[in-house]
């Protein structure tokens, strides 16, 4: 397999550069931004140790998150990222997670992200089946998966620990066959 390289109507989906640091930073250490991720605000330092485990990888080891960078076509910048991974040992299965800055979002750019991952994997890499997970108090999130057509599969009540306390969280999914119904034309 080779980096990842997605291209919608108004955003690239590219592997993380060192040169994203500032806007990565920017929302990544925003407590507001971090609070349904699995991840802590990070500072300057943590975000540049992040990107650099990143910006090298290749999309498509099973098993492994790869973190991409969603980048404004308008802006020139980071706006977002993704994470994709084939599932292992299956790599017919794929899941996807996406963070978009505070200051980018409420403009469909999450919408339009996840439409290019979902196109590229059904398409080109003609996965079977992609599972996403949300945080069952991010509302905004559970709208998105549902705009998106996917379907609802669980709810899983404090079924893991989550930055030290029980979460809960809903599971999605789609198949193949699903978004062949659905997809753009």
């Amino acid at each position: 397999m080779k980096k990842l390289y997605i291209e919608t109507e108004r955003l690239i989906i590219q592997n993380l550069k060192q040169e994203d640091l500032e806007p990565f930073h920017a929302y990544r250490s925003v407590a507001e931004n971090c609070q349904f991720q699995g991840y802590a605000p990070m500072n300057l330092k943590e975000a540049l140790i992040f990107i650099k485990g990143q910006e090298h990888k290749i999309f498509g080891q099973a098993g492994e998150w790869v973190q991409y960078a969603i980048i404004s076509k308008r802006l020139g910048h980071l706006i977002g990222d993704c994470a994709v991974r084939l599932k292992k040992p299956d790599p017919r299965i794929a899941e996807i997670g996406i963070s978009i800055s505070h200051l980018h979002q409420k403009q469909g750019f999450a919408k339009e992200a996840m439409l290019g991952i979902m196109t590229f994997l059904f398409e080109k890499i003609q996965v079977h089946r992609i599972v996403e997970t949300v945080d069952d108090r991010n509302t905004a999130s559970y709208r998105l998966m549902k705009s998106l057509g996917f379907r609802q599969e669980g709810h899983f009540i404090e079924n893991a620990i989550f930055k030290g306390k029980w979460g809960s969280v809903y599971q999605f999914a789609m198949l193949k066959r699903e978004w062949e119904g659905l997809k753009p034309e």
